[in-house]
């Protein structure tokens, strides 16, 4: 394994010979010699070190990314759009590398890993399209002889702050449309997984180069906490994409607020699955396993609770436990294997404690949870899915925990069912499991499901990126990847063209000279 993971280091421009790994200036790591260190939760391994940017080294990254941005912003979008297609061209030779990486680095499985970079190739060629679709709307005017349209300029730098458990994909949203929007990228991805950020790095740098852009376009900064918040509270960046918990969305939020900056927020999600009493069964336990103990219950929209109607409650929860006992828990780049291992101990230690707040209110565990122990689970983060019966107020449902543990509520109204679902702090991603058009089309109305994402007949995990993706209440309201996402990349302007020889104003207001 460590032969192999080596090479495909090699492979990426990453030299972690001796477990080293000097950055340079392209991602700021230049004056600090504080290092960042990147251990795999599949074996507690350490991958490589990575040197953190200071202030300085930041400072040093923002000024440049100042001076590429007067020069990128005149690019015409179809060009900004021939670069990104090469991007993705880059991807794609590399995917098989960079998606092992993400698989050894973060610890979902292989499949998963490779899931994420297509996902990076398939929001290149969305952008490349959207190069040639920057569209803005012509107006009518009240006064003779005048035109109205409105454009979109760029904003100018886009601080993008990633999480651990997409450590490539998110960014990749935001870069690639920022890029055709014509905008320059500071990116702070998760002190967790700052390898796969430097590959990615290289890749794009490499196609900078190829094109003779100068550097400064897309730019990398390592750190932890104190460096995102250089980038919440600089005024020379007027977005801040963040992606992570609710606690810390809402941190970023006041700080760009506070400055009168734009956010853009993909926090946290409490998804459910209502199993209505017309779902397919067979079905429906295909959405419900895969959200639960998928990237090991880490993602955003991974399903945290079954909303289950009382007349199907029995045959269902008997499905879940035996497909939980034959779930193959191991190491991700196995792929026989269903769940990889959870990030680190730290996120060990969050799952076992809230199974005991859940015992503690009351949850009844119908397959027990635990730390796997042994020769193939020696990094201490393997742990077991687990499925609790509980009430959806207990305070640790409405809490969201990264972790694989699902909860099962029972029904016996759609109304009361949807009420169930909206009943929690979080509005991301929800789904309903039926074959009744009318129950379909409820969930789907004003009156149904309160969250960013509403489907029918599909899990809450898995969004493709032509759809636009985030959440509403404490998700954060923002809104990347597909449809009108651009939008927040860029700033709007009215024009007004007076083609007359006389200068009426508006309202039929007169002011003669």
């Amino acid at each position: 394994m460590t032969t192999d993971i080596q090479s495909i280091l090699n492979k990426l421009g990453i030299n972690a010979s001796n477990a080293a790994y000097s950055t340079g200036s392209n991602w700021g790591g230049e004056l600090n010699t504080n290092t960042l260190e990147s251990f795999s939760p599949v074996d507690g391994k350490l991958i490589a070190s990575a040197k953190v940017a200071s202030a300085a080294d930041y400072d040093a990254v923002v000024h440049q990314a100042q001076e590429a941005f007067t020069a990128w912003r005149t690019v015409p979008a179809p060009k900004r759009g021939e670069i990104v297609r090469q991007f993705g061209d880059a991807l794609r030779e590399n995917k098989d590398a960079l998606g092992t990486l993400v698989s050894y680095e973060m610890g979902k499985s292989l499949q998963e890993g490779f899931g994420e970079v297509q996902e990076m190739i398939d929001i290149c060629d969305f952008a490349v399209g959207l190069s040639r679709q920057l569209y803005g709307l012509t107006m009518h005017s009240e006064r003779p002889s005048h035109r109205m349209y409105e454009q979109w300029h760029p904003l100018g730098i886009v601080g993008i702050i990633s999480a651990f458990n997409f450590p490539v994909a998110v960014w990749s949203w935001n870069t690639a449309l920022a890029l055709v929007c014509g905008n320059v990228c500071i990116w702070k991805p998760s002190e967790k997984t700052p390898l796969t950020a430097i590959a990615c790095q290289q890749i794009i740098a490499k196609v900078f180069k190829d094109n003779n852009i100068a550097e400064g376009v897309c730019n990398l900064v390592l750190g932890d906490r104190e460096v995102g918040e250089l980038m919440t509270n600089d005024g020379r960046i007027p977005l801040i994409s963040a992606t992570g918990s609710t606690r810390m969305g809402k941190a970023v939020g006041a700080a760009v607020g506070a400055r009168l900056g734009k956010s853009l927020l993909e926090l946290g999600g409490n998804n459910a699955i209502i199993i209505s009493e017309h779902a397919d069964l067979d079905m429906s336990l295909i959405g419900a396993v895969f959200g639960a103990v998928g990237t090991a219950g880490q993602r955003c929209t991974s399903t945290r609770r079954l909303i289950i109607h009382e007349s199907v409650y029995d045959a269902f929860t008997a499905k879940l436990v035996k497909a939980y006992g034959q779930l193959r828990i191991g190491d991700p780049l196995d792929q026989n294997n269903h769940v990889g291992p959870l990030i680190d101990t730290e996120a060990v230690a969050a799952y076992l404690d809230s199974i005991a707040k859940c015992k503690e209110e009351g949850g009844n565990f119908v397959v027990d949870g635990g730390v796997l122990s042994g020769d193939a689970y020696t990094s201490g983060c393997y742990v077991k899915p687990c499925i609790a019966e509980v009430q959806n107020d207990f305070k640790i449902v409405q809490h969201e925990t990264f972790a694989p543990i699902l909860y099962l509520i029972k029904y016996k109204t759609l109304d009361e069912a949807i009420a169930l679902q909206n009943a929690v702090p979080q509005g991301l991603s929800s789904a309903i499991m039926t074959l009744n058009l009318r129950e379909a089309e409820q969930f789907l109305s004003a009156k149904g499901s309160d969250c960013g994402i509403a489907n029918v007949n599909i899990g809450t995990s898995g969004a493709e990126i032509g759809g636009a993706f985030g959440g509403e209440k404490e998700t954060g309201g923002g809104r990347e990847s597909g449809s009108d996402a651009w939008r927040a990349y860029m700033r709007r302007q009215t024009n007004t063209i007076n083609y007359s020889n006389t200068l009426p104003l508006a309202q039929g207001i007169k002011f003669d000279l």
